[in-house]
Order: C-alpha cells, then structure tokens, then sequence
C-alpha cells in the first residue's frame, strides 16, 4: 500500500509541477488517448472504468483546455471521436518525463546492492503492468472504441 501511495504521490507532483489545474483521472484520460491514438468516447469510458457520462464531462473540461479534440465520427454521427491536441501531447510528455526523473532520482538514492534487487522486480512489474495496459486496450478494442483515425481523409475507414 505505501508503494502504490509513492508513485501516486509522485504522479501528483509531476502533474502540480507542470498543470496545476489537472487532476490525476483527467491527466490517466490523457495518457489513454496519447498511448491509444483517436478512441471513441465509449472507449476512452471503458477503458478508466467509468461511464460514458462521467467521460463526456472530464472529456469537456480537457477540450475546454485545448488538450482534447472532439469530433463526431464522419462514418457515423451518433460517436465522438477524441484525439490529443498537440497541447495535450506536449502536456503528457512532460509530466510522463517529471515523473520518470523523480523515480530515477529515488532509485540512485538506494543503495547499488538494493538497487541490483529492484531492477528484476520493476521488470516484472513492469511486465504485469504491460498485460494490464494491453487488456485495457483489448477492452476498448472490443466495444470498437480504437479506431483507425476517421477524421483523417488519408486513412480509409475499417470495418473492425
């Protein structure tokens, strides 16, 4: 529990450092649309574990703060297709880039023996971590949320 307390506490700072006024499911929502391109909004729901209602009003805030782009899907009016603006790409980039400086920083502190001890142990976690990303993935992939990018004219529709 206290190591799931740390890296919280660490994901509150890296975000505070660099967007005050974001809360940790809003910046969790934009890390999901940075790893998983355009998603439907029932996807991106799915995929927090929260219902669509919930996402549509985190997703409003987002795109009242420039970091989303919602569209409705050309192919079919009834979704909304969301994509990162290039502002909330850069966003996610520099608090993923915070974070990832304050472990390294709390890693050089451990002694070189401890140190040797958690490199396997963060690369299974890591790897559990990896099953669960690509469940949640395979999640949104199954209520036909990822798709390939309708609002771009260059990519021809798929019927997944």
């Amino acid at each position: 529990m206290a190591t799931s307390r740390l890296f919280v506490a660490i994901s509150a700072r890296a975000l505070a450092s660099t967007a005050e006024s974001l809360t940790l499911p809003q910046l969790r929502a934009l890390v999901v649309l940075d790893t998983c391109g355009p998603v439907k909004l029932v996807a991106l729901a799915a995929t927090l574990g929260v219902n669509p209602s919930t996402a549509l009003r985190m997703v409003g805030r987002l795109e009242a703060l420039d970091l989303v782009d919602r569209r409705t899907n050309p192919d079919n009016r009834r979704e909304v297709v969301l994509s990162l603006t290039d502002q909330g790409h850069d966003l996610v980039t520099r608090v993923l880039a915070h974070r990832r400086a304050e472990i390294r920083k709390l890693v050089q502190r451990l002694p070189a023996e401890e140190r040797a001890a958690l490199v396997p142990a963060l690369r299974a976690l890591t790897t559990a971590a990896g099953e669960m990303a690509v469940e949640a993935y395979d999640t949104a992939r199954a209520v036909r949320g990822i798709v390939e990018n309708p609002l771009d004219a260059a990519v021809p529709p798929t019927d997944t």
